[in-house]
């Protein structure tokens, strides 16, 4: 009833932002939960930011030298925040939305600005992955294109996807292999998910055994593996579940990639869940996850950040 009050309030009024403190938890005194420990947890409330409709917001990057937070939206919108996460997330300002446009300044059309992936390669550019038609490409702070990226024959023809809305869902950058992403759902005749690197290299592996279980988002571990956010949703009265899940890059049998499970949360064992999208790393062993809020009123825009806890 508060959030449905203070969401009334900011559509009334001029408000620039809101953010404050929530709790997603089964248990409300509890922060630790199998190999994660909650930090600190934030709805964020802003019907704007210079501008551009703040709403959908897909992924994260952090740039942890200049305390900057990118978040971009499915609608083709880049969203940049002053962040400093140290035990909590201990500053989190907007500063600036813009449009997504091509290398001469003009906008993508509409249904091919689905940007759902995000993620800081080495030189401080922003990569994007897209939906509707697949692509990624390097750009920068201020949302133009820099660069177009060539995509390996197996993710390239669109036809190949089971749905134009089921494509490159995520992307990260790895020391070694370079630019990697991931389908929503795995390809058309595909049994299992695939990390792809776009000079052609791919990693199999289990996706969860929850109904549509999909990846929405991938990061790149301190130690060189795959930290993959899954998200298991069939419609409103099922329950959602969210996994966070190790994929082991290195250790392979029969053609598929070791998994470990980080954390699973579902919302018929207490948890009070959304839309969770976007994934990033902000400090070493240190995480955020956000929520996409579908542009519907009665979901929300959350920031969970945690630490995963280090096996002895």
């Amino acid at each position: 009833m508060i959030r449905i009050l203070l969401v009334i309030l900011l559509s009334t009024i001029y408000m620039p932002a809101l953010i404050y403190t929530i709790n997603i938890t089964p248990d409300k005194k509890i922060k630790r939960y199998q190999s994660i420990k909650i930090l600190d947890q934030k709805e964020i409330v802003i019907k704007e930011i210079s501008g551009v409709s703040f709403k959908e917001t897909s992924d994260l990057a952090y740039d942890a030298k200049k305390q900057r937070l990118y978040m971009v939206g499915d609608r083709g919108s880049l969203f940049t925040f002053e962040a400093i996460f140290g035990e909590k997330i201990d500053k989190l300002e907007p500063l600036a939305g813009v449009p997504i446009t091509k290398e001469n300044g003009k906008p993508f059309k509409k249904w091919r600005r689905d940007t759902e992936g995000l993620t800081l390669d080495k030189r401080g550019d922003l990569l994007i992955s897209f939906e509707g038609k697949p692509k990624i490409g390097s750009f920068g702070t201020n949302g133009q294109r820099i660069k177009r990226h060539s995509l390996p024959k197996s993710i390239r023809d669109k036809n190949r996807y089971k749905h134009a809305n089921k494509s490159l869902e995520s992307i990260v950058f790895h020391p070694k292999y370079g630019i990697l992403t991931a389908t929503e759902l795995p390809l058309k005749k595909k049994k299992y998910q695939t990390i792809y690197a776009l000079n052609g290299k791919e990693w199999n592996f289990k996706a969860e055994s929850e109904k549509k279980s999909s990846v929405t988002a991938m990061e790149v571990m301190d130690d060189g593996h795959i930290l993959v956010l899954e998200r298991a949703y069939t419609q409103p009265l099922k329950p959602l579940t969210i996994t966070l899940k190790k994929v082991y890059l290195d250790r392979i049998k029969n053609g598929l990639c070791h998994t470990e499970i980080i954390v699973k949360m579902t919302n018929n064992k207490g948890w009070s869940l959304d839309n969770f999208e976007g994934l990033a790393k902000v400090a070493p062993h240190r995480y955020i996850i956000i929520s996409d809020d579908n542009g519907n009123f009665y979901q929300r825009t959350l920031l969970i950040y945690f630490e995963i806890i280090e096996k002895n």
